[in-house]
């Protein structure tokens, strides 16, 4: 009998419709301890019928142990790893220590599970069951929540149930059924039905005193019926339910709440462990009889489990601290075998009562254990417990930064700084201190701003700039790559200077980035002296002459500030597919950012949306709030959906002070609505910004020819030169003066800008966006001068080049033109091009299906289910006028 959840039953029970169905739901159920979170889960489970269930509990003994609760969810399905594609199987296979190779990224683990758990699904719908998820490994946690994140169109509902009290769950994004009280009601049946007996004054106090919450209803219900002579007092409510298993565990033999003692410490549920732990302290098995006739305990098979979590909790917590120490200290006796090292290694430490170095050296082994599973969570707890256990402050201080490290890789960057401060303050060593400075920067860009991260790394750099001048140099790229964010020049300047003083060793694969580096902050000075240093490294990063991810990325931006676009984008393109297949999604959406750029710059508007899309996605996913924000603000700068553009400008814009360089890609995407909708002095003043603000040097030097149009149009062409020449000297130094023709054109009277159009035309080659709009002013100015025949034939190449680009903006202006010279209207833009009824991410899913990838191809690369990629495809066809996939390549490539 289940006594007042009706509600709640019938919202989970509609999770397992919907699974049934093909859609995909999780929903995390939140209350306090004894509320009944567990046997909502069990009546979930005893209603799901032929639908596999696959469960995990958190046990708060085993959150130091990286993906223990992930394998033992998933271990009984190892048969399918194979079915995986094998970057994912590899990582966990390594997570689950059945693998010779490191993990790599921890977020590939995630998309691991998800794609198993998919697999799985196919047999059959999946119902997903996490008990007491806060105490679940981080690890496991991240991967399970991942998972949940990115599941769609698949027949899985996951259900995780979360104490109130302990650990913060990490729910956002996620639905949550929060569990009250029972009503008066409902209260009063679960105790006739569990506590008959009570005399009406005392169920009356029971009743007020439990608030509802089904465990003290039941368990000071039983209390009071065995008492009936104690009704006076306070009666315990919350916390009073474990005063309740506090006496009734004080009424046990001493030996048999030693015993419990083992069973609450070891968190494992293994009888053998705890029976062998037991005879090392004099104890039998006959001991645990009282526990399990009194219901405290249940014995099935080989395992012993305490019947709720609280009663583990006031068995561990009441103990005398001597007792726990030589509990653990029996534990640790008893687990032999590399299988135990880690478990026996938190045992030791547990009843370690003082600094031990030999205890530290063996968590550290188990830090290095997990680092190669991919559990950097359990990586940093390790290093912390063996810096607590250190004997000497210098070794305290390296522990202590490789647990801020680790820390800062497993998204805690309150952690990862708490430890970094710690260990700054325990040695004079450079080394040491340069990293904790370091890691405090790598969190200052996200907590504070760019211009601090920049600050900090400078800082650290010039601790060991003579000492390790690589390590140094790879701080002041960070340095200097943050203050271009934020559009601090003094910032760069420091970085520039200290990078000119370095002295790397021959042949260092770090003497490209320094240059371009060094280029990019005179680039302010001069282009015609920086562009050549920063064309080394895009070309050096092409070649495959660099190694490390962040200076490839930079040097794919450097390709972008040489207005190498096509080269660039390439590249780019090349390095997401890779991050994609090694399964590096920490680095993904910092790709994503510079390869939508770019797509921006060659005018592919589609595609630019498809890779912001994607990267806002996952950087939502996995909390990079700072990056999510950067590809915000390209969405904005996209002149495909000018509705979407206003709505998401105030939000981006309010960071205008601390992501100056990203927020001015988004001002310049307002200018150009404006000046596209014939808002002349609108755009004028935002382009003015944009072209004197602090990025003015960087990519959004590309503005200037924007602010031209935009002041000749507003009556002002005196103010179209203001940026011109700082313009022409960086066009003359790329090779990239079509653009500087177009503006001349503007500028000049009679055949002259005939003239100039024309050379920006020739100039153009496959730039369709610049053409398109080089094609717009010119047969406006025709138009103006009566050569309506010439006029129009500029004015339709310019409409369809839009249409089929996705600049409805431009397009419509060029419509307008055209009704001016009398022609009637077209079809709007978009009727002409199918792929234009996409959404960003069924684009993406289409266009790699055109590239002749599967649905698990595809899957593993945008970190989708296959069945979530098949939702997509099925919706795109109808869309886009195909029936088979065959029919995909020649649409995509016609576009």
């Amino acid at each position: 009998m289940f006594i007042g959840r009706d509600r709640e039953l019938g919202h989970l029970a509609g999770l397992l419709v919907d699974a049934r169905a093909g859609r995909s739901r999780t929903v995390v159920v939140q209350g306090e301890a004894g509320i009944g979170k567990t046997a909502l889960v069990e009546q979930i489970a005893a209603g799901a019928g032929d639908m596999r269930i696959i469960r995990g509990t958190g046990v708060e003994s085993e959150t130091e142990l990286a993906f223990g609760g992930l394998h033992l969810m998933l271990h009984p399905y190892g048969d399918r790893l194979d079915a995986l594609p094998g970057q994912q199987a590899a990582a966990l296979r390594s997570a689950f220590g059945l693998g010779s190779g490191p993990a790599g990224d921890r977020f590939l683990i995630g998309a691991a599970t998800l794609t198993l758990l998919s697999e799985l699904a196919a047999d059959r719908p999946l119902v997903c069951l996490v008990d007491d998820a806060q105490w679940l490994d981080t690890a496991s946690l991240d991967a399970l929540l991942f998972a949940a994140r990115r599941l769609g169109a698949d027949p899985i509902s996951m259900i995780f149930t979360a104490r109130d009290g302990a650990r913060p769950f990490p729910d956002r994004g996620l639905e949550v059924l929060r569990l009250t009280g029972l009503d008066r009601a409902a209260a009063e049946d679960l105790v006739a039905a569990r506590a008959p007996g009570l005399t009406v004054p005392v169920r009356e106090r029971l009743l007020d005193e439990a608030a509802g919450n089904p465990l003290a209803l039941i368990e000071l219900g039983n209390a009071l019926r065995s008492r009936p002579a104690r009704p006076a007092g306070p009666l315990p409510v919350g916390g009073r339910v474990q005063e309740t298993f506090r006496r009734r565990l004080a009424e046990l033999p001493d030996a048999t709440r030693r015993l419990l003692l083992v069973v609450a410490a070891d968190g494992t549920a293994d009888l053998g462990i705890v029976l062998r732990a037991g005879d090392a302290l004099g104890l039998t098995p006959a001991d645990l009889g009282p526990a399990e006739e009194a219901g405290l305990v249940v014995l099935d098979g080989e395992e012993v489990r305490f019947r709720h979590p609280l009663i583990r909790a006031v068995t561990y917590q009441d103990a005398a601290h001597h007792r726990r120490i030589d509990v653990h200290g029996a534990l640790a006796g008893v687990l032999r075998g590399d299988e135990h090292a880690d478990r026996r290694a938190w045992h030791l430490a547990a009843a370690a009562t003082g600094p031990d170095e030999g205890v530290a050296a063996e968590l550290e082994r188990v830090a290095h254990r997990a680092e190669l599973r991919g559990g950097t969570a359990a990586v940093a707890t390790a290093y912390e417990r063996a810096a607590r256990l250190s004997t000497e402050p210098e070794g305290k201080a390296r522990r202590l930064v490789h647990a801020a490290r680790a820390s800062y890789d497993a998204g805690r960057p309150d952690q990862a700084t708490r430890l970094a401060e710690e260990a700054e303050h325990l040695t004079a060593r450079d080394g040491v201190v340069a990293e904790a400075t370091f890691i405090r920067a790598q969190v200052a860009y996200e907590r504070v701003s760019p211009a601090a991260d920049a600050e900090l790394a400078l800082r650290a750099a010039a601790l060991i700039a003579g000492s390790d001048p690589e390590q140094a140099v790879s701080m002041l790229t960070e340095a200097v790559w943050s203050a271009r964010d934020a559009g601090a020049h003094d910032l760069v300047r420091r970085g520039v200077e200290l990078l000119g003083r370095i002295r790397l060793p021959g042949g260092s694969p770090k003497a490209s980035v320094t240059a371009a580096l060094i280029a990019y902050g005179r680039l302010g000075d001069g282009a015609a002296a920086a562009v050549p240093r920063m064309r080394a490294l895009f070309e050096a990063a092409r070649s495959g002459d660099v190694e490390e991810t962040v200076e490839l990325i930079i040097g794919g931006f450097m390709g972008l500030l040489v207005a190498d676009d096509r080269g660039a984008t390439g590249l780019l393109e090349d390095m997401a597919a890779q991050a994609r297949a090694r399964g590096a999604l920490g680095w993904l959406p910092y790709i994503l950012e510079g390869l939508a750029i770019g797509r921006v710059l060659l005018g592919d508007l589609r595609g630019a949306d498809a890779a912001a899309s994607e990267g806002m996605s996952l950087a939502a996913d996995i909390g990079m709030d700072t990056q999510v924000t950067a590809l915000r603000c390209i969405t904005v700068r996209l002149e495909s959906d000018a509705a979407r553009s206003r709505t998401l400008a105030p939000g981006v814009l309010e960071h205008a002070d601390l992501h100056p360089t990203n927020t001015a890609l988004a001002s310049w995407g307002l200018g150009l609505l404006d000046l596209a909708e014939g808002n002349a002095g609108a755009a004028l003043d935002r382009l003015d910004a944009v072209c004197s603000g602090p990025a003015r040097h960087d990519v959004l030097i590309r503005a200037v020819p924007d602010h031209a149009e935009a002041a000749v149009r507003a009556g002002r062409p005196e103010l179209a030169r203001t940026y011109l020449p700082a313009f022409e000297t960086w066009a003359a130094a790329t090779s990239s003066t079509a653009l500087v023709s177009r503006c001349r054109a503007l500028l000049a009277t009679g055949d002259e800008a005939d003239e100039h159009y024309r050379t920006a035309l020739g100039l153009h080659g496959d730039r369709a966006y610049d053409a398109a709009r080089t094609r717009l002013l010119y047969g406006e100015r025709l138009r103006r001068r009566r050569r309506r025949t010439e006029a129009r034939e500029e004015l339709i190449a310019a409409r369809e080049a839009f249409a089929r680009l996705g600049a409805d903006c431009w397009a419509e202006r060029a419509r307008a033109e055209l009704e001016v010279l009398g022609d009637r209207p077209a079809a709007r833009s978009g009727d002409a091009d199918p792929l234009r009824r996409l959404t960003p991410q069924e684009l993406q899913v289409v266009r790699l299906a055109a590239a002749g990838l599967s649905n698990r191809e595809i899957g593993a690369q945008l970190y989708l289910s296959p069945r979530t990629v098949g939702h997509h495809l099925y919706k795109a066809y109808p869309k886009i006028g195909v029936t088979r996939r065959a029919e995909l390549a020649r649409l995509v490539s016609d576009t």
